[in-house]
C-alpha cells in the first residue's frame, strides 16, 4: 500500500522545509498536483516548483497534470525530476500520445479519470499505464468531501486489474482520510493520495502510519490474484 501526501496541502511559506517533512515520514510518494487554470479552475505549481522538491529529497515524485496542454509540460516536467507524470482520460484522442511520450521520456505513466466521467472510458488503456488515478472529489482544489459514489469505479477497475495481464496501480486523490481510505482500501485501491487530513496533524509520521495500518488492514487479501509490482513501482 502507498501513501503519498499531497502538497497541495503544504505550507507554502515553508515549502522547502514542508517537502523535506513528507520525505522523513516514511510515505512512498510525493504527490503533485499542477493546475493549469484552464483544465481545473486553481492554479498551483510549475516546473520550478518540482525541480525545488527534487532537490530537498529523492523521493518518488508523483505528479498529477491538471492541464489541457500537457504535451507541452511533459518534457519540462521530466527535467525538473518528476517520477511518474498523470494525464488526463477527458483529454480524449490525446490520451494514447501522450502515454507513449511520458514512457519514452523514461517516466512512469499515470491515467486520471474525474468523477462524472464513465469508467469504460480507462479500459482501453490500462495496458499502457503504471497506475490508474480514480479522483474522489472533482478535481481544483483541496479540503472537498470524498464523493461515495466513486467507488464502484475502484470496484470495476479492481476487477479489470484481476482479469488482465498485469499490475497497474489503483491511486484515489480527494478526501481521503481513515475512514474513506478504508473504503476505497475494501474497493481495490492501494495508492493513496492525502493532502488536508495529513498535514493538519501534528505529526506527519505518525499521521501516515496511522493511514498505512489502516489501508493495509482494510485491504487485506484485495491484491490476491494480481500480479506483484515491480519494486521500481512501490
Amino acid at each position: 500500500m502507498i501513501i503519498a501526501p499531497s502538497l497541495l496541502a503544504a505550507d507554502y511559506g515553508k515549502f522547502a522545509r514542508e517537502a523535506q517533512r513528507v520525505a522523513r515520514s516514511g510515505a512512498d510518494w510525493i504527490h503533485l498536483d499542477i493546475m493549469d487554470g484552464h483544465f481545473v479552475p486553481n492554479i498551483s505549481f510549475g516546473p520550478g516548483v518540482v525541480s525545488a522538491v527534487r532537490e530537498q529529497c529523492r523521493s518518488f515524485l508523483d505528479v498529477h497534470l491538471m492541464c489541457s496542454k500537457p504535451e507541452i509540460l511533459i518534457d519540462p516536467f521530466r527535467k525538473a525530476g518528476a517520477s511518474q507524470m498523470t494525464v488526463h482520460v477527458e483529454l480524449g484522442d490525446a490520451v494514447s500520445g501522450l502515454l507513449w511520450k511520458i514512457r519514452s521520456m523514461g517516466c512512469k505513466v499515470g491515467l486520471a479519470i474525474n468523477p462524472p466521467t464513465s469508467i469504460s472510458t480507462v479500459r482501453p488503456f490500462l495496458r499502457q499505464i503504471d497506475t490508474l488515478l480514480v479522483m474522489t472529489v472533482n478535481p481544483g482544489f483541496g479540503g472537498q468531501e470524498f464523493i461515495h459514489e466513486t467507488l464502484p469505479k475502484i470496484q470495476q477497475v479492481a476487477a479489470w486489474r484481476r482479469a488482465g495481464p498485469g499490475f497497474f496501480h489503483i491511486e484515489v486523490d480527494g478526501g481521503i482520510n481513515l475512514t474513506t481510505a478504508r473504503e476505497c482500501a475494501r474497493a481495490g485501491a492501494d495508492a493513496f493520495v492525502s493532502g488536508s487530513d495529513l498535514f493538519r496533524q501534528r505529526s506527519l509520521r505518525r499521521g501516515v502510519e496511522k493511514l498505512r495500518k489502516a489501508v493495509v488492514q482494510a485491504g487485506a487479501g484485495v491484491l490476491q490474484g494480481a500480479a506483484e509490482p515491480s519494486a521500481a513501482l512501490r
